[in-house]
């Protein structure tokens, strides 16, 4: 697994791509994240990461998710987040772990925090609910800006397509907003070759059809932390919290929107090893 698609870096560090959607700009850090970008104060500050596998036989997930709280509470107390999110994987196989990670982890957060359903949680809207008090299919609204995120993923860990339903009835409830973000552990679309992806034409369709929606955002592939597109609409990850594949690095992406709605995101490789594309000559 540590070798699937070994092509793929994924990292764009130092490089600022401006106007690569709408509104949206994207960049990455190599070290801790040192706050705003814009050097004023965002209307919506928040931090996503996924895939922390805790449980997972032969790595150190407790290490793992020490680092991570660590790491996303250091960057709050320098440039402050309104929540983070977790998008996906929060355990290995192990449902009965969830409860464990949330009390032990990331309720030491000193901000609030979302989790979404991945395919190694083996979830469903009951055992999600039982364990933070939401169901695997949810949405909310802060400063103005609307999120929804849904599950792609049933308690015997198979890739599915989001509820679009579901998807459509939170849509339609948020079109008066300026801007939306989705979240998805999974990925609608094939991108690259041997993706462990689906393919959801109705669900690129309609995400497509709201302009409100900047920005989705995945995780379960632990080798990518750049973008990837459907027509104009970009499509984030990443990297990974734990496990014992992917991004030699570990760390999480942060999201900030101005007061003008103008969104910005880069990629921050929290562990600091290895430097991202060093070059000597």
């Amino acid at each position: 697994m540590s070798n699937r698609r070994s092509f793929i870096k994924g990292s764009v560090a130092g490089v600022v791509l401006a106007g690569l959607a709408p509104s949206v700009s994207v960049m990455a850090v190599t070290g801790h994240d040192n706050g705003a970008t814009s050097g004023r104060k965002p209307k919506l500050r928040f931090a996503i990461a996924s895939d922390g596998h805790y449980g997972q036989p032969g790595t150190d997930y407790k290490k793992d998710h020490e680092n991570i709280v660590r790491w996303l509470n250091e960057a709050h107390a320098k440039s402050p987040l309104n929540f983070v999110i977790i998008n996906g994987d929060l355990v290995h196989d192990r449902p009965d772990l969830l409860a464990v990670v949330k009390k032990e982890h990331y309720d030491h957060l000193r901000v609030p925090f979302y989790a979404i359903p991945g395919n190694h949680d083996h979830a469903d809207a009951a055992i999600w609910k039982s364990v933070f008090g939401y169901e695997d299919n949810f949405s909310f609204e802060k400063n103005d800006i609307g999120f929804v995120l849904a599950n792609t993923s049933d308690t015997a860990g198979k890739y599915l397509c989001p509820n679009n339903d579901f998807l459509k009835q939170e849509l339609d409830k948020f079109k008066e907003l300026k801007a939306v973000f989705v979240v998805l552990h999974i990925p609608p679309h094939f991108w690259v070759p041997e993706s462990p992806f689906v393919e959801c034409p109705d669900t690129i369709k309609l995400l497509h059809s709201y302009p409100n929606v900047k920005a989705v955002f995945h995780g379960h592939d632990h080798s990518l932390d750049a973008v990837f597109y459907t027509n104009k609409l970009p499509h984030f990850f990443d990297a990974h919290i734990g496990g014992n594949w992917g991004t030699s690095y570990r760390g999480y992406r942060i999201v900030e929107v101005d007061d003008e709605n103008k969104i910005s995101t880069y990629q921050v490789n929290a562990s600091a090893h290895p430097l991202l594309n060093e070059t000597k000559f």
